[in-house]
């Protein structure tokens, strides 16, 4: 690995941060977080160590599904800004070494949107086949994905007399990918905003996107996306696809491609996400190293992206039934913070009782699995949900900034969101008061994202799965050519002493623990250590002359 790969292949070692504007800052009082007061915590987020920020939809929207109801792929909603301040955001996180990848929301539009509104004025309309349409639902139809809400995926047009398909909810119709009308437009859009300086994009619904009902042609779908991968790369070379893929881990493998030249740069790992939480159920580490160990190879351009937390709900459906109930009975044991059955509408510093030993487990973890860290906005200073809103909008609450909340000078009634009260209010959890503090959650995960740069073997190397002496230990690392990462963590509450094997390494070679500096000489394969009840350590192997600083 050469230090100049690091930068031609930016996403695999950055630090990306996940904003929604409406909800970050507002600069002007109306109520609404928008773009300019985005871009004046750029400096905020440079302090954290943020290299890339996914920018929610910000399109023109009615607003009925969080902005993933797009009604103008190539506006800004008004709430938000104007073209101009989005350009202005992208030179000023420039300036602050930041990128931004913004929403693609490819499966659905709006039935707002103004293609909709033609298809279906007629069978004959011009945007018609912009859609997918049946006179019957088909023998087989797909499952919606919000059970409980909806109560199938095709929807009844009384004007036409036909049924639409909507993979979501009713009032967002599926576009048909099939079409190369649409995959033009697509294109077009995914031009645009790379032309005003976005980095790339973060694709949504993917599966949904990829899998037409009674398709004559199974693999024609996936060749749109992988087309519209090559078309972002032939604009920008640097450009980025990260994909919402919740599939199991051998189905993801075929949207990287044999050589990396599939369909998506990087992939979120839905699959060690939920394993994730069954161990911290459990308090054994076996689910998550089970779900490492069943990640497919990938190549040197593809990536995962790791996260804790996302915008929607806490997704169980790849566990089983009696596994899923293992974790609602730990985190969501409420009926209430549960959501569609499969998933939990709560972050994690509530779930975890807000104890500070596993949240600070959780984080580090976060930031050693190899792969690319994802921080939901707020997750640095700890931010809770406030489960008197519906369904997922119960974690999307505006960022807290002071005790009194700072998102906004208006009436909190003008808020998106009411934030929430209680132990996760603003005057307890705030990032004013977490930046005068060295011990505080903020600058714990500022000294992660450092460390997580400074070793970029985590981003490049391959995932290693240390043997440890002790069951509630999971030793993990990455390892290039070159260098090498380890990192132990304590799943259990109680401390404990173990050993691990780590091979055989050249005489003078040591283990140093990046936070502390303290350092374990490797006279041989094992090393003996300790840790606290959920205790972590993330450490360096240095080598005699590899110009490593410690």
């Amino acid at each position: 690995m050469r230090i100049s790969d690091t930068s031609d292949l930016w996403w695999k070692n950055a630090v990306l941060y996940c904003v929604d504007v409406e909800k970050y800052l507002d600069d002007d009082g109306d109520g609404d977080g928008d773009l300019q007061g985005l871009a004046r915590r750029l400096p905020y987020l440079a302090d954290l160590g943020v290299t890339c920020l996914w920018l929610m939809p910000f399109y023109p929207t009615p607003g009925r599904d969080n902005g993933y109801d797009v009604s103008d792929y190539y506006g800004v909603d008004p709430r938000v800004g104007s073209h101009g301040d989005f350009v202005e955001l992208i030179r000023t996180a420039e300036d602050r070494g930041i990128r931004v990848i913004v929403d693609l929301v490819m499966n659905h539009t709006s039935d707002r949107h103004p293609w909709f509104l033609s298809a279906r004025e007629s069978r004959d309309a011009p945007y018609r086949d912009f859609y997918v349409w049946r006179d019957e639902i088909p023998d087989d139809p797909r499952e919606t994905q919000f059970p409980g809400e909806e109560d199938g995926v095709w929807e009844w047009d009384e004007k036409t007399g036909q049924y639409y398909l909507h993979s979501f909810y009713a009032h967002q119709p599926d576009l048909n990918a099939e079409n190369p009308a649409v995959q033009r437009e697509l294109a077009k859009v995914m031009g645009f905003w790379l032309q005003l300086g976005v980095s790339g994009f973060r694709v949504d619904a993917v599966p949904s996107f990829v899998s037409s009902p009674e398709r004559r042609e199974p693999q024609r779908d996936h060749d749109v996306l992988r087309a519209l991968r090559r078309f972002a790369q032939r604009r920008s070379s640097a450009a980025m696809l990260v994909g919402e893929v919740n599939v199991p881990h051998e189905e993801q493998a075929a949207y990287f491609g044999a050589d990396g030249d599939g369909e998506l740069h990087m992939q979120f790992d839905f699959a060690s996400n939920q394993a994730l939480y069954l161990s911290l159920a459990r308090e054994d580490p076996q689910p998550l190293r089970s779900a490492l160990e069943s990640r497919p190879d990938i190549s040197t351009i593809s990536q995962w992206a790791n996260f804790v937390r996302n915008h929607d709900e806490l997704t169980l459906d790849q566990l089983s039934d009696a596994e899923r109930e293992e974790v609602f009975a730990a985190f969501a044991p409420e009926e209430s913070m549960q959501v569609f059955g499969r998933g939990i509408r709560r972050r994690l510093p509530p779930m975890l009782g807000g104890d500070p030993r596993r949240i600070r487990l959780v984080y580090s973890l976060l930031f050693s699995l190899p792969g690319t860290p994802v921080l939901l906005y707020g997750e640095e200073i700890g931010m809770g949900e406030n489960l008197d809103i519906d369904e997922r909008d119960a974690v999307r609450v505006p960022m807290q900034w002071r005790p009194d909340g700072g998102f906004s000078t208006a009436a909190a009634s003008a808020h998106p969101l009411p934030s929430p009260e209680g132990p996760y209010g603003p005057q307890h959890v705030n990032v004013e008061a977490q930046l005068m503090a060295p011990d505080s959650l903020f600058a714990f995960v500022r000294g992660l994202a450092r460390s997580y740069r400074q070793s970029p073997e985590i981003g490049w190397g391959d995932l290693e799965l240390v043997p440890a002496t002790a069951p509630s230990v999971l030793a993990h690392g990455a390892r290039t050519s070159e260098s090498r990462f380890v990192a132990v963590h304590n799943f259990a509450g109680e401390p404990v002493a173990f050993e691990i094997d780590l091979g055989e390494e050249p005489d003078g070679t040591e283990l140093v623990c990046l936070a502390s500096g303290e350092s374990w000489a490797l006279e041989g394969a094992t090393v003996s250590m300790e840790l606290d009840g959920y205790g972590a350590r993330r450490l360096r192997v240095t080598r005699p002359g590899d110009g490593r600083l410690r």
